[in-house]
């Protein structure tokens, strides 16, 4: 059962990632269709895939009749980041029981930001786990919703897709600064920039992400040892 009380929380909460879930998916539906497969494919992965970026690569690689082997180590590749994102919250989806297998499969890059905004706010720890729990089934509802209506949309309506890809980006850029508003931290998120820049100079093309989030990982687990010491008077 959804508590209705904790639900209103989250939608409020979930009101910046909604623009750009709908948008995203809108596009999304958008470049199944336009690639020749069925509208209904949208709804479909988003339901059971649900991997945002993920799925935008494998529309590319369906479209291209890619090997099965090779579009699923691709689908890992470019999905592997969220195996550093699970690593914060095993404990926390852990304590939801049966709910943290959703947890686990709807944790997404904004969903990840939301998460960690939820832990810096002064809820207890059952309003966090409510609240979490509504908040990554709105963020799905919200792009099986987008992702629906622009493949319904364009299959009556032809239009031209170049460039909407970009809109994931764009709500990156949003949930980043939304962060740094709210937490006031501005160390990582410096930091983190520097090495992406520096790693992407060193490898070719996307493989950059994993080496840098491998990085990054250390890099707050340092800031976290730190300030572990620090809390204990060390």
């Amino acid at each position: 059962m959804i508590n209705t009380f904790y639900l209103k929380k989250a939608f409020l909460l979930s009101l910046p990632v909604m623009g750009g879930y709908l948008v995203l998916g809108f596009a999304f539906g958008l470049l199944v269709v336009s690639s020749g497969i069925a509208w209904y494919f949208a709804t479909i992965m988003s339901l059971f895939v649900f991997a945002g970026s993920g799925q935008f690569v494998l529309i590319g690689l369906l479209a291209q009749k890619a090997p099965y082997m090779s579009i699923l180590i691709t689908i890992f590749l470019v999905n592997s980041r969220h195996i550093f994102y699970g690593l914060s919250f095993i404990d926390f989806f852990r304590s939801m029981g049966k709910r943290g297998y959703y947890m686990i499969f709807s944790l997404t890059d904004e969903t990840y930001a939301m998460l960690s905004l939820i832990g810096q706010k002064p809820y207890s720890e059952e309003e966090k786990r409510e609240i979490s729990f509504s908040l990554s089934l709105l963020h799905q509802i919200y792009w099986v919703t987008g992702s629906t209506l622009g493949a319904l949309f364009i299959s009556f309506v032809p239009i031209i897709t170049t460039g909407v890809e970009f809109s994931m980006t764009s709500l990156f850029v949003v949930i980043l600064v939304e962060q740094l508003v709210n937490s006031k931290e501005y160390r990582v998120a410096i930091i983190s920039l520097l090495v992406a820049f520096t790693f992407h100079f060193i490898f070719v093309g996307t493989s950059f992400l994993l080496p840098s989030l491998f990085f990054m990982l250390l890099v707050i687990f340092y800031f976290y040892v730190v300030q572990e010491r620090r809390s204990r008077g060390e």
